[in-house]
């Protein structure tokens, strides 16, 4: 959500920072709801001013024994007259916040224009594209092979874009989620937690899912909602606090199911497991000042860089383009890993700083050590990393020539001893 101030103060500057994101000019039906609401203010509180001298005036009147007919009617029409305003000063400000919260984040100087990913900029590249003897499968043929990745049987069990995992691969699977939480827990200094899987309206709202991307979630009955990521419960948990400037940041880590219905994806990535409805996630999310949070995105990002090191994958840093930045995000890195059987990069981590954006929704706030007043905090979120797409990473890069795939080191003491699958 946007400052109304900060439209007020420089509406074309504000125009002209969304336009970097393909939106059209919206200041002035934004300030001609705020003049609206803020006239209907002005007026109701000059009629309850008046009606406040009435009612004296009434008293007085009374106990002269004077006739107060002509005041009560007054009293009564500016009651009307009230009414009015109020609902004026209601539908007005509706109008502002539905511009305003469908509107997203500004974006950092920094961020690259351009329409869409193939603006994105590589920042830099670990490790050196493998080279396999022989030619490598892509992960559904290798999880096939093995018996051990059964689409037929998910498509029975629930329909498209799900996948079932047995045996070894599916405790491969979970090596991977119980490594990373540890990792980030023991190593990086997150907070281990276990967070509701289903959330009201008010919690979607906050993080900014919801109303603009109602299609790309899964709503229960009783209207609730399965979570997309852990970043909607984590970050809520700033929802309407005023925290001390001494708790922050906030770090906090969750090993997740994630739910997308994945709206406006026919078509794409439809073999294998790289697009589901339903997938494991480790999620990071900070609550810093604004002074830290560019810091703070640095290391959330090094944090899930860590992660693909150590599983000894390529990978690469990007910054996403002004077209490509979601919704929420001032600035946001991904992190895309080589996929050997695809012979592409795909991404498994993605790191944004939504600065106040989100915390303006929410209503999240913390007081200063010096001055007055309280401030929007600063949030932030990020993959560390998609466990599913780890998976996929790991199998085809530890593939053998006999469809085999050797476990990674830092994943053995998960596996039971297990140090081949095959």
């Amino acid at each position: 959500m946007h400052d109304i101030r900060a439209v007020r103060a420089d509406p074309a500057g504000f125009d002209a920072a969304l336009a970097r994101r393909g939106v059209d000019p919206v200041s002035a039906a934004i300030l001609r709801h705020d003049e609206a609401r803020r006239a209907a203010h002005t007026a109701l509180q000059e009629r309850q001013a008046r009606r406040n001298a009435i009612a004296k005036e009434i008293g007085m009147a009374k106990r002269q024994g004077g006739d107060t007919a002509a005041l009560e009617a007054e009293a009564v029409a500016l009651r009307d007259e009230m009414a009015a305003l109020e609902a004026a000063a209601a539908a007005a400000e509706g109008e502002q916040t539905a511009l305003l919260e469908a509107l997203p984040n500004i974006l950092d100087a920094e961020v690259p224009d351009g329409a869409d990913e193939t603006a994105n900029v590589v920042l830099h590249q670990h490790g050196d594209i493998p080279n396999h003897p022989f030619l490598p499968k892509q992960h559904f043929e290798l999880g096939e092979a093995l018996g051990l990745m059964d689409f037929g049987m998910a498509a029975k069990l629930a329909g498209s874009r799900f996948t079932v995992l047995k045996g070894a691969l599916a405790r491969l699977e979970r090596a991977l989620g119980q490594w990373m939480i540890s990792l980030h827990t023991e190593a990086h200094g997150y907070s281990e937690t276990s967070v509701p899987l289903l959330v009201n309206d008010a919690t979607m709202y906050g993080t900014g899912q919801l109303p603009k991307f109602s299609e790309d979630l899964f709503r229960t009955t009783d209207g609730r909602w399965l979570v997309p990521t852990a970043e909607v419960p984590l970050t809520n948990f700033a929802r309407d606090e005023i925290l001390s400037e001494a708790e922050l940041p906030i770090r906090l880590t969750a090993l997740t199911p994630c739910f997308r219905s994945e709206a406006g994806s026919a078509g794409r990535d439809t073999r294998g497991m790289l697009r589901q409805h339903q997938f494991w996630k480790v999620e990071m999310v900070s609550i810093t000042t604004p002074g830290e949070s560019a810091a703070e995105h640095e290391r959330m990002t090094r944090c899930a860089e860590r992660v693909l090191t150590d599983l000894g994958l390529t990978w690469r840093r990007i910054i996403l383009s002004s077209g490509d930045t979601g919704f929420g995000a001032a600035r946001t890195y991904d992190l895309e890993v080589w996929l050997p059987g695809q012979q592409a990069w795909r991404e498994i981590s993605s790191c944004s700083n939504c600065r106040d954006f989100q915390a303006r929704r929410m209503n999240a706030r913390f007081k200063p050590k010096e001055g007055k007043g309280n401030v929007f905090v600063h949030t932030l979120n990020g993959s560390g990393v998609a466990v599913g797409r780890a998976l996929i990473a790991v199998m085809e890069t530890y593939q053998q020539e006999d469809g085999s795939i050797r476990v990674p080191d830092v994943l053995l003491p998960f596996m039971g001893g297990v140090s081949r699958i095959g």
